[in-house]
């Protein structure tokens, strides 16, 4: 189980946490709890949650991976425009390695493919970045096979960051083939509020094992794919244990008649 850092911001994502101090109990729990991925982006708060990643865990312990993102800008609470354009790109990365306090980011990921940039300007970017060493590895976000097929072109995708829960199944296309190909899935939104018969069918399962709804969510993605690698978000330090309890959690065969595993 893995740690999404952002909703340790303000409401709509917007400025800084209502409680610092938990915010900041929050990452140096997740140490605790044994995580050592967690996920970020420039544009969570914006800038807040990477501030607090540094300020609660620099100098980051040996095995910690801290994954970040770049490619949307922020207007307001909830709103998230893309600009994948090299100028706000350098920016975004610039800005990621002075806040996180490192000359090198483990993961950037690519927050979306900016339908008004060629794909050659972020991609290009992304390669040299990478070849310049101030970025380790390389992941994307809410992408096609065939745009992963695009950017292998100019550089390895380690991880795919997909909308992905029980109830919202549109990227099973991807989600094999990245178990196919040796790429970490990420899925982001873990519990679908929309989806009534998918919601039904999660709390069924969570009243027979006595968890919550969200734990049951946690497991039924772990149980569905071995290149899955989930990260639920908290601002509180007692839900994030919960999550992680989660991880504990065997779906028997007749949960997983209520809740079929992707085919």
């Amino acid at each position: 189980m893995a740690y999404g850092a952002m909703r340790i911001t303000g409401n709509g994502i917007w400025g800084p946490p209502s409680d610092h101090d938990e915010a900041i109990r929050v990452l140096k729990r997740c140490l605790d709890l044994g995580i050592n991925f967690i996920d970020t982006a420039d544009s969570y708060g914006p800038y807040v949650s990477e501030e607090l990643i540094a300020e609660a865990l620099h100098p980051y312990p040996d095995g910690l991976v801290i994954a970040t993102k770049g490619g949307l800008l922020r207007t307001g609470p909830n709103q998230w425009p893309v600009d994948g354009s090299r100028k706000h790109l350098q920016e975004a990365l610039n800005g990621s390695l002075k806040r996180l306090k490192v000359e090198q980011i483990d993961l950037y990921q690519l927050h979306r493919f900016d339908p008004k940039v060629p794909s050659d300007e972020f991609l290009g970017f992304l390669q040299e970045a990478q070849q310049q060493g101030k970025i380790k590895h390389i992941g994307l976000s809410e992408v096609s096979i065939e745009q992963i097929e695009e950017a292998k072109k100019y550089f390895e995708v380690v991880s795919v960051q997909n909308m992905y829960n029980f109830g919202e199944q549109r990227w099973n296309d991807v989600l094999k083939y990245s178990e196919q190909n040796n790429i970490a899935f990420i899925p982001w939104f873990p519990l679908n509020a929309g989806n009534v018969a998918a919601n039904n069918a999660i709390k069924k399962v969570a009243a027979r094992h006595g968890a919550t709804d969200y734990q049951i969510a946690l497991a039924w993605l772990l149980a569905a794919s071995p290149a899955m690698l989930p990260i639920a978000g908290t601002s509180s330090v007692n839900h994030l244990d919960e999550n992680v309890q989660a991880a504990a959690i065997k779906l028997t065969d007749e949960d997983l008649k209520d809740m079929p595993l992707p085919k």
